[in-house]
């Protein structure tokens, strides 16, 4: 039986660390075998790449290029580890994925997104994830938490209205397909953030269950 696929999105200082570890925690007691991985990244070529995209730098970066570096690691990640986890049975959760792109390179950079479309449908196909979380702050919140960080990326050193375009793009991306991706409140306490993401979890267990 197919593993389920989860990727977690949001904009700087959402939370994704904290909601990983818990639905790492989850999926342990369930007696669940999963596959904790990263975009860009989660082999070693995807994660040279991964350092390419994101190491600050004096050069401007094409907006072009960046895109294509990253679809270039997600081909890696899906074919040497996603898709083969899948297909024996082992659940993926992805701390960034698919909607990533649309939001940064597509909403936020002013991307074409009909080239976008292409380069899903080229490089991920029939993997979309079956459930994308959302974890949704307000930007002056999300800004503070990266503040308080040791070490900023190139994206967190970005203008506020990036970030405010970044926050939008994946509440338009949950209003374009609510059956995939859901927005978590992350705004909240801990205790109803982690709430709202098991009852997410709950849903595709139950329906995994359904299709053995």
């Amino acid at each position: 039986m197919k593993g389920k696929f989860i990727s977690l999105e949001g904009g700087e200082g959402s939370g994704k660390t904290t909601a990983i570890l818990f639905i790492q925690q989850w999926l342990d007691k369930q007696n669940i075998n999963y596959l904790m991985t990263r975009e860009p990244g989660g082999t070693p070529l995807a994660e040279e790449i991964r350092q390419l995209i994101l190491t600050p730098r004096e050069e401007r970066v094409n907006d072009v290029a960046e895109l294509l570096l990253v679809f270039a690691a997600r081909a890696q990640h899906l074919a040497q580890k996603i898709q083969p986890a899948l297909a024996r049975g082992t659940w993926v959760v992805s701390d960034r994925f698919l909607d990533s792109s649309y939001v940064y390179q597509g909403h936020a950079r002013g991307g074409d997104i009909a080239m976008l479309d292409h380069l899903a449908d080229w490089v991920v196909g029939e993997s979309k994830p079956d459930a994308t979380l959302v974890l949704d702050v307000p930007v002056e919140l999300g800004l503070q938490r990266v503040a308080e960080r040791k070490h900023a990326d190139r994206l967190d050193k970005e203008s506020n209205d990036f970030h405010q375009k970044v926050r939008q793009g994946f509440l338009d991306r949950a209003a374009t397909e609510p059956e995939r991706v859901k927005v978590i409140d992350a705004s909240l306490s801990l205790e109803e953030v982690q709430q709202q993401i098991e009852a997410q979890l709950v849903a595709l267990q139950q329906s995994w269950t359904r299709e053995e």
